[in-house]
């Protein structure tokens, strides 16, 4: 349904039809073999593994979790006339928003009960999940999480005020308690 809202309801006399083709792609990339698709096939394959690294960790997550947050903020970005530039701080901010979620998300499986979270709780423990608290701790979690979502305010910086609802996003995701 994505690709064809993109297609069907950005009109060309408002945006150029090179730019929506750009998002058309990107979309097909954010959940194709280098986006969702192939992240969730490393990530079903690392379940019960003792040898899976931060790298790779980072590797299923950055085509997931971040993968998504990088095409909705990229896409609105390159719809709304971002320059190329602009389109490389939008990425570098999803990206790094999307893996400091997903640092939440697995501090919160271990620390939260399923009330609060509203969903089972520990579901990633008794999976024998890689998660970042299993290979760094909790305490450095929070730190990586936090610093993943300075980097991602500072890049962007340049946008001075009009970066106000992406950085509450940052705010949010780094305080969220579900």
């Amino acid at each position: 349904y994505a690709f064809e809202y993109i297609a069907r309801y950005t009109k060309p006399s408002e945006v150029p039809a090179e730019r929506i083709l750009d998002v058309i792609a990107r979309a097909g990339k954010c959940v194709g073999a280098l986006g969702l698709v192939g992240g969730q096939v490393v990530d079903i394959q690392s379940e019960g593994k003792k040898e899976v690294t931060v790298e790779t960790l980072q590797w299923i997550h950055e085509h997931k979790t971040a993968a998504l947050l990088e095409f909705c903020v990229v896409g609105g970005g390159i719809l709304g006339g971002a320059n190329a530039e602009e389109v490389q701080r939008l990425s570098k901010f999803a990206i790094n928003i999307g893996l400091a979620f997903q640092i939440i998300d697995d501090i919160l499986d271990v620390t939260a009960d399923s009330a609060t979270l509203g969903k089972t709780a520990g579901k990633d423990l008794d999976a024998d999940k890689t998660t970042y608290p299993k290979l760094l701790g909790l305490d450095r979690s929070r730190e990586v999480a936090q610093e993943l979502v300075n980097e991602a305010k500072e890049a962007l910086s340049e946008f001075g005020d009009r970066a106000a609802p992406l950085n509450g996003l940052a705010d949010y995701i780094i305080q969220r308690k579900n």
